[in-house]
């Protein structure tokens, strides 16, 4: 769960300093060049969650307000509501903030072609260690197969990743083939709430010197957003989506989105036909030399 930006200016190109000559991924940004809001992600306590496999981990407003995250369910397998949409799943899928990879190994395991991507690097080497492939990107950074993937993956809150819905769905549709499916989890009831939050561990203070009352949005806040069904509903309808299914398992709730054949985007490559066999070329290649980013 992760991959935050700070507004919608980070749609525009990465600054040509921030990139590196990489012969297998051509003009993508440099690993260790984040956007500015996606180092609450990369960092601790989110990391040390990760290794530890359990939180507790929040999500946590200025005003207090307290988001549990459910790290123990990222760290474990796929369970059956992560099925549910799994088995909906068309064509190349991209994961997007992957987090400690479940969703991507799941999918290997079952012979799809899946690709997660976060920006955390611990998370990026658990999904590489439990049979996944991901890369450390954010959803804003150049990305393999631009305009050629079947499925996109919103899961476990990622729809709020920017605060920006509207943003994100944007992108994301500049990342799918036309007619492509996105599938994203929300949030029950109606919600369309875009907030400053940090991570927040619960054990000491968020940035080690504030405390729990502190209500102003310094360092370390970053936006994001809680939106149900029909507040994704309205942001999709008007840009080209159509949803597909609806569905809710094990009390988390579920959208399927098509993306409008009609809909082309300025990364969207004319010939899609060869998709597959695109995508499939640009996965990191691993090899028992490789690090825990090979391909990055």
């Amino acid at each position: 769960m992760s991959g935050t930006v700070p507004n919608r200016s980070v749609l525009t190109p990465v600054s040509p300093d921030t990139r590196r000559p990489d012969s297998e991924h051509p003009g993508t940004a440099h690993p260790d060049v984040a956007h500015p809001d996606t180092a609450p992600w990369s960092t601790d306590p989110y990391a040390d969650a990760l290794r530890n496999g359990h939180g507790p981990l929040f999500l946590r407003r200025p005003d207090g307000w307290l988001l549990p995250l459910d790290v123990e369910r990222w760290c474990g397998g796929a369970d059956a509501a992560d099925l549910s949409a799994l088995r909906r799943c068309e064509g190349p899928v991209l994961d997007i903030g992957c987090g400690p990879g479940r969703l991507v190994a799941e999918l290997a395991a079952r012979g799809h072609r899946a690709l997660g991507i976060d920006v955390s690097e611990t998370a990026v080497a658990r999904t590489l260690r439990i049979g996944g492939s991901a890369l450390r990107r954010s959803v804003f950074d150049p990305l393999p197969g631009e305009g050629r993937w079947g499925t996109v993956l919103l899961i476990d809150g990622n729809i709020g990743i920017g605060g920006d819905p509207h943003g994100l769905l944007l992108r994301t549709a500049e990342l799918l083939a036309p007619g492509g499916l996105l599938i994203a989890e929300t949030v029950s009831p109606d919600i369309d709430e875009q907030v400053q939050v940090r991570l927040y561990d619960g054990r000491r203070a968020p940035d080690g010197t504030d405390g729990p009352d502190r209500t102003d949005a310094g360092d370390g806040h970053f936006p994001w957003a809680r939106i149900g069904t029909p507040a994704l509903l309205r942001y999709a309808q008007p840009n080209g989506w159509h949803p597909v299914d609806q569905w809710v398992a094990d009390g988390r709730p579920f959208v399927a989105l098509r993306r409008d054949r009609r809909v082309r985007t300025v990364s969207q490559s004319a010939d899609t036909a060869n998709s597959a066999a695109v995508i499939s070329s640009q996965f990191p290649r691993k090899t028992s030399g490789d690090s825990p980013l090979a391909g990055s």
